[in-house]
């Protein structure tokens, strides 16, 4: 009996490439809010949300919503979106803002890496099918 469960690069890449976009989406909104007294820098645990997302669970106590049609997001089979966390603050501030604009720059272009990167291999995964569909590169 194979306990394994199936693995799909194609699925993978594409799942990794959403939550690279959604964190690509909060890193952004802590930049934007690096001057707003009181704003609390968030971020998710990616590779834990990743994992889950592959497994099809959630982390986190997340009640399931109520809908009225399966298209809704949220409904049963679709990935709801990804736990916001608070990050930890470095350096308080007066404002009690805790948001780093150079940590943020940083988280920033290391996820702008980590999409690049799944970009490229999905787009590989995509034409080594293709060339084993049709025979030509």
């Amino acid at each position: 009996m194979n306990t394994v469960p199936d693995f799909d690069p194609m699925q993978f890449q594409a799942q990794a490439l959403k939550m690279r976009s959604f964190r690509q989406q909060v890193i952004a909104s802590n930049l934007a809010n690096s001057d707003t007294p009181g704003y609390r820098a968030r971020d998710i645990a990616f590779d834990a949300e990743l994992k889950a997302q592959m497994q099809g669970t959630q982390p986190g106590n997340q009640l399931p919503l109520a809908v009225s049609d399966s298209r809704h997001l949220g409904a049963a089979g679709a990935p709801a979106a990804p736990e916001l966390l608070y990050r930890t603050s470095m350096q308080p501030s007066v404002d009690d803002n805790t948001v780093d604009p150079d940590i943020e720059r940083a988280h920033y272009a290391e996820n702008t890496i980590g999409f690049e990167m799944a970009t490229a291999l999905l787009s590989a995964t995509v034409r080594s099918r293709q060339m084993a569909l049709t025979g030509q590169p």
